[in-house]
């Protein structure tokens, strides 16, 4: 289920981000002053001293105020968004990136196997896919390096399957980025990354559907470790 969005920012408080990033303040807290912030940013104490709020409240940053300064620390809201960032700037300059996420195979709730077969997504699944997903997901939990990469998937074009509703409720959209799975020298490429909306929600897992069961046709267990690569195109 999707979480709340994270508050937004504009580019001026991006390149705040960035500057405190590049002091350190993305691996531990820093002790900054808005005066010599200010002085970095070519900006007056009292823009700094807005920014530094404006990324506290929105969730990006976290401060804590001394008679000296400021102990400010990049959470890890404010380091996706300097990644999603970085994704940007890497789709602008290379001509395709490869994003490759490891993790092991995990069990899944079950929930997949039904939404997957509700017939307003399946029948965009056919159309905008190319296939009929077997009625299920194979459920990754991603390693720790990996959660972090993630977010180079918010450069990537995704095939967007539209919301729909019916009688009893509505359903959100969801975005599916082509995929090919890897385990011990077999790949099978294609498979689809499912996300139910563009959120950070449960970050460390991936959802792949495919037109078989990717269990049997890799012949997967629960603990085994896989890599799902992802292209991501300019």
């Amino acid at each position: 289920m999707p979480m709340a969005t994270e508050g937004a920012i504009g580019n001026d408080e991006l390149a705040t981000l960035k500057l405190l990033a590049l002091d350190g303040a993305l691996d531990s807290d820093v002790k900054i002053s808005c005066a010599n912030l200010a002085a970095d940013l070519d900006a007056s104490t009292q823009t700094a001293s807005r920014r530094l709020q404006h990324l506290d409240d929105v969730g990006f940053l976290t401060r804590e105020t001394v008679a000296d300064g400021q102990w400010v620390a990049v959470t890890e809201a404010g380091e996706r968004a300097l990644r999603a960032e970085h994704a940007d700037y890497r789709r602008l300059f290379e001509e395709h990136s490869t994003v490759s996420l490891d993790g092991t195979v995990t069990s899944g709730m079950g929930e997949g196997r039904h939404y997957i077969s509700l017939s307003g997504y399946m029948a965009q699944f056919e159309d905008r896919l190319g296939y009929e997903p077997f009625p299920g997901t194979l459920n990754v939990s991603l390693a720790a390096e990996s959660t972090r990469t993630r977010t180079a998937l918010d450069a990537a074009e995704p095939v967007e399957i539209d919301g729909w509703e019916d009688d009893e409720r509505t359903y959100g959209p969801a975005f599916c980025y082509p995929a090919t799975v890897l385990y011990d020298g077999t790949e099978y490429d294609r498979a689809h990354v499912i996300a139910p909306e563009r959120t950070h929600h449960d970050e460390d897992k991936l959802e792949v559907i495919a037109p078989v069961k990717l269990r049997e046709e890799l012949g997967l267990a629960d603990e085994d470790p896989v890599t799902v690569r992802i292209e991501v195109a300019p």
